[in-house]
C-alpha cells in the first residue's frame, strides 16, 4: 500500500549548539533592560524577551525507535526519527509517536466456529507503528487521544501523557480490529475434529497455520492505520459454559470408543494366536462346537472391565 510518509528536510539545530547560542540571546535582554535603559532599551529588552521564549519552544530530543511528525500550520513537513537532543522551527507542531513493539493480550470473546458451536477464543499479539503518516492521519487517533486526556480531567498536560494517550488510542485501534479479525478466523474453522473430515484443518490441531492466517487478517485490517502486527497467537481455547458439559461427556465417550475398538482388536488377535497354539502344539482336539465356546469365552475374560472370576469344572461323582 502506498505511503505518504517522508523524512523531514527542514532546518535543524544541534540542540546544544542552539542552547549556546540563545545564551548571547539571553545576555541581550539584560543588557538591554539594565545596562542602556531608557524607552529604546527596554523596548529592545522586551522584543529580545518575547523571542527568546518562542525560541525555547523549539528544543526536542528523541530516543531510539521514537518519532516526531513534524506539522506546520496543519501541514504535513516530514516524519523526524534522528535520535539526539535538536532544535528545530519552534512554530512546527512536533507529535511524539514510539516505534517501540507493544503487547496486547485480548481478553477471550465468544464466537461460533464452522459448524456452530460457541467457543471461547483469545488471543495476544505483537505489533509497533510502521507509518507515521497513517498513523495520525488516516484514523481519527488525535480526537481519540484527545478525548482520553480530557477523561482524565481536562487539564494541560505533559508531552509524555500525550504520547501516552496518542499510543493508547492507537492501542484501542489494534484491539477492536484485532476482535473482529478473530471473529472471522475462528468462523472459518471447527474446534475439533470430531465432527469434520479427518485431515481437515482445526482450531486444536492448526497450530502455526492458524496463527499465521490470524496474523495475516490482522495486517490487512491495520494497514490503513500505519501498523504492523509483529506476531500473533491463540493463547485460549475453549467451548463456552453452555456447552462445555456436554463436549466433555462427548470427549469422553469417543475416547471409551477408541479404547474399546484397542482392546476388542487385541482381544481377537490374541485367541486367534491361542487357536492357533493349540492346533500346531496338538495340546487338545476342539470341534467348532467347542472352539466357537471356546471362543466366547475368552473374548469375555479379555473384553472385560473386571478381573475374571473362573468356575473350576471338577466333574460328577458317582456313588
Amino acid at each position: 500500500m502506498e505511503t505518504k510518509e517522508f523524512t523531514f528536510k527542514g532546518f535543524k539545530m544541534n540542540g546544544f549548539m542552539a542552547l549556546f547560542l540563545f545564551l548571547f540571546v539571553l545576555a541581550g535582554v539584560a543588557a538591554g533592560c539594565f545596562v542602556y535603559g531608557g524607552v529604546a532599551g527596554c523596548v529592545l529588552g522586551s522584543v529580545l524577551t518575547v523571542l527568546w521564549i518562542i525560541m525555547n519552544c523549539g528544543y526536542m530530543q528523541l530516543e531510539p525507535n521514537e518519532a516526531r511528525v513534524m506539522v506546520f500550520f496543519g501541514k504535513y513537513k516530514g516524519t523526524f526519527s534522528e535520535t539526539g537532543f535538536f532544535w528545530v522551527n519552534p512554530f512546527l507542531d512536533k507529535k511524539k509517536l514510539s516505534l517501540r513493539a507493544r503487547n496486547l493480550d485480548v481478553e477471550p470473546i465468544k464466537v461460533n466456529d464452522k459448524i456452530g458451536n460457541p467457543i471461547l477464543i483469545g488471543l495476544v499479539l505483537v505489533w509497533r507503528l510502521k507509518d507515521t503518516y497513517k498513523a495520525m492521519f488516516e484514523i481519527d487517533a488525535q480526537t481519540m487521544a484527545s478525548a482520553g486526556v480530557a477523561s482524565a480531567g481536562g487539564k494541560e498536560v505533559s508531552v509524555g501523557n500525550a504520547v501516552a494517550s496518542r499510543m493508547n488510542a492507537f492501542e484501542n485501534f489494534v484491539k477492536i480490529q484485532s476482535d473482529a479479525a478473530l471473529r472471522q478466523v475462528a468462523g472459518q474453522y471447527a474446534y475439533d475434529d470430531n465432527e469434520t473430515q479427518t485431515g481437515e484443518l482445526t482450531l486444536r490441531s492448526g497450530g502455526e497455520e492458524i496463527n499465521e492466517q490470524l496474523e495475516q487478517k490482522l495486517n490487512e485490517r491495520l494497514a490503513m492505520a500505519g501498523m504492523e502486527v509483529v506476531e500473533a497467537r491463540i493463547n485460549y481455547l475453549a467451548y463456552a459454559p453452555e456447552i462445555a458439559a456436554v463436549m466433555l461427556r462427548r470427549q469422553q465417550a469417543s475416547a471409551i470408543i477408541g479404547a474399546r475398538e484397542k482392546i476388542v482388536e487385541g482381544a481377537v488377535s490374541m485367541v486367534h494366536m491361542a487357536l492357533q497354539k493349540l492346533e500346531a502344539d496338538s495340546v487338545v482336539e476342539l470341534d467348532e462346537d467347542k472352539k466357537a465356546a471356546m471362543v466366547s469365552n475368552l473374548l469375555v475374560v479379555l473384553c472385560a472391565d473386571e478381573s475374571a472370576q473362573p468356575v473350576l469344572n471338577t466333574g460328577t461323582l458317582n456313588h
